[in-house]
């Protein structure tokens, strides 16, 4: 039996800028500091993320746009695409599926971070944003078949990028996990990185916020701090 290369790209699929880094950012951290080549796919523009009567859709995009950027560089990334989609409009189209699909034949990575495409229902406080069920369909989606299969999108062979398997997928945000990563030695980072969506975070003590999920979330699996996710190997 021969033994699998190991993985040596990544990709991360979220529906805002921001999502990524509360979601996953010490994974994120983690596989930077490995020697994995990273690149985020953004699907939305961020325009609806403001309560600020001042503030324009236009010039939330672009301050939304420097400040992923921003916490892309603090974690190590190759690359940061935004898709552009309407905010709070998202929906899993095909044409959203093409597009991540593209992204994935054009990065190739071997593994990809995606959002839960269900709604979970469990606790109080909060109901699922319909733009992260919506990427994370997408991105399934994108995953298998689309990426995968040379007769799907063949406008996109005629861009010359080739069909891609990606050989895992991790979804963030899953009530059932079964995959934990230990993220102990890169809260720091990921911390840093959160704090650099200013408009998103303001006030809110995001070090203790973060810390205290990824705490509760290691506890049980011997880890200082983890982030969980629901994991599948592809076949």
């Amino acid at each position: 039996m021969t033994q699998e290369e190991p993985y040596r790209r990544g990709m991360v699929v979220v529906a805002h800028a921001d999502d990524a880094e509360f979601g996953c950012a010490g994974t994120v951290v983690k596989w930077c500091r490995e020697g994995l080549e990273v690149v985020y796919v953004i699907c939305t523009d961020g325009s609806k993320g403001s309560s600020d009567p001042d503030m324009t859709p236009g010039r939330l995009v672009e301050t939304r746009r420097n400040e992923q950027i921003a916490a892309g560089k603090v974690l190590g990334l190759k690359e940061v695409v935004f898709l552009g989609y309407e905010d709070a409009m998202l929906q899993p189209t095909l044409e959203l599926r093409r597009d991540i699909a593209k992204e994935i034949r054009r990065h190739k990575p071997d593994i990809l971070i995606c959002m839960s495409p269900v709604r979970n229902l469990e606790g109080t406080g909060y109901i699922g944003h319909p733009d992260h069920m919506a990427s994370g369909e997408a991105a399934l989606s994108a995953v298998f078949p689309a990426a995968r299969d040379r007769m799907t999108f063949p406008e996109l062979l005629k861009q010359g990028l080739e069909p891609h398997k990606v050989r895992e997928v991790l979804i963030s945000g899953s009530p059932n996990p079964d995959k934990w990563i230990d993220v102990s030695d890169h809260m720091d980072l990921a911390v840093e990185a959160l704090k650099q969506h200013a408009s998103q975070v303001g006030d809110r003590d995001s070090a203790n916020w973060m810390t205290e999920w990824r705490e509760k979330t290691g506890q049980h699996h011997g880890m200082k701090y983890a982030e969980a996710f629901k994991h599948f190997h592809i076949k």
